[in-house]
């Protein structure tokens, strides 16, 4: 879990620094979302390589996690050395997140090797820790002030290449089947079972709201704190960006230990509909004190991400133990595919319609509430139809 942290710390490693950026390489708000996004799109291209391909189920996890680990380290910290504008960066950053890609799908199936009958628990720390990764660079800008942005990304590298040797050391566990012949229709078959699908398409609304809201979350701590001259330094932005991110944390941890009593689709319903409504409200109660809007943000932070292991727990017990590396690979990769979107649009109308652009998101958490229950919709809408129909004939 902790390799998962520091493994995790590459992701938004330029987001740590999106203050130091905009002005060395004179970039727009719209330009900064390209470089999350470029991390996302070979994040994509990486999943769908190893979900179509078989691959993340025909060779250890632990193996693909440590080699996945030294080449994003490099690529991350090739950035800052041979990099000199936004043309050139966007390249180091798509090859970080294809390495991505056997971090965090291949992350998920080693947790689920050591404790399959406690994936809800088990993923709630995982993503726990990567969600602290995420937000790392942030704390890392925030307690170095004084460090340049380019020893803030070599240093998220170096975790990386930490986390790779971790996992290197402590190999896989012993209820997930290795080398096993490659599938390259274990996406497909993980699709056709109606449990996955449900799972599947939550947990897709759910990442259109969850990366655009990290992405945004250092203009909108900016904002609140604009008309605080001794607050609005760059060391406050990146500590309560930090704070606001990592306190996912505490929604992905209570909430895998909540699963055990109460479920993981109880737990995602319950964060998708009070993430939503953070997303419906937050631009109109931009009067109320700083601190209360602050303290909103963070709750917006525990409950949008809460739900994510949940999902990959629900889609995990869902399929064969044969294709669960595929299947989370698939769910991740179309997950982040959509992310890319969401991210453009919102650094993109940011500087038009500010904090409005939260309604952007909106659609994610009601989308994502609507396959999770489709089916007991579709029943109870069934139901309340005959009912009428027995109400109207008398019958």
């Amino acid at each position: 879990m902790f390799a998962q942290l520091m493994g995790g710390s590459i992701w938004f490693s330029t987001n740590g620094v999106a203050d130091q950026l905009l002005v060395a390489w004179s970039l727009s708000t719209s330009e900064l979302g390209y470089l999350t996004s470029a991390v996302q799109l070979g994040f994509i291209i990486g999943t769908f390589v190893f979900a179509l391909s078989g691959l993340s189920d025909r060779y250890k996890a632990s193996q693909i996690f440590f080699i996945s680990c030294l080449v994003g380290a490099a690529a991350n910290a090739s950035l800052p050395y041979f990099s000199h504008s936004i043309e050139s960066a966007l390249v180091f950053r798509f090859l970080t997140g294809i390495a991505l890609a056997g971090i965090y799908p291949l992350g998920m199936k080693l947790i689920i090797s050591w404790a399959p009958n406690k994936a809800g628990f088990t993923l709630g720390w995982l993503v726990g820790m990567l969600t602290l990764g995420t937000a790392l660079p942030h704390l890392l800008r925030s307690v170095g002030a004084d460090y340049s942005w380019q020893t803030i990304i070599v240093l998220s590298s170096l975790l990386a290449v930490v986390a790779g040797i971790i996992i290197y050391l402590l190999g896989d566990g012993p209820h997930l089947s290795n080398n096993a012949k490659l599938d390259k229709n274990a996406a497909r078959k993980a699709f056709k079972i109606p449990a996955f699908r449900a799972a599947a398409f939550g947990y897709f609304g759910h990442m259109w709201e969850l990366y655009a809201f990290w992405t945004i979350t250092p203009l909108l701590v900016m904002r609140i704190l604009e008309n605080f001259t001794e607050w609005s330094s760059s060391t406050y932005v990146a500590a309560l960006s930090f704070v606001i991110i990592g306190s996912g944390f505490i929604g992905c941890t209570v909430g895998g230990y909540l699963s055990h009593k109460w479920g993981s689709k109880t737990i995602a319903t319950i964060a998708l509909a009070s993430s939503g409504l953070i997303c419906l409200f937050y631009p109109l109660v931009q009067s109320l004190p700083p601190l209360l809007l602050l303290f909103l943000l963070i709750v917006w932070g525990i409950t949008v991400v809460a739900d994510s292991p949940q999902f990959s727990a629900m889609s995990a017990k869902a399929c064969p133990k044969n294709i669960v590396g595929s299947a989370l690979s698939i769910q991740n990769g179309i997950g982040f595919l959509i992310t890319i979107i969401s991210i453009s649009l919102v650094t993109s109308f940011y500087e038009n319609i500010c904090v409005f652009v939260t309604w952007i998101l909106l659609p994610g958490p009601i989308l994502g509430l609507f396959f999770l229950h489709r089916k007991n919709a579709i029943t109870i809408g069934t139901r309340l139809a005959a009912t009428r129909s027995q109400e109207i004939t008398g019958t």
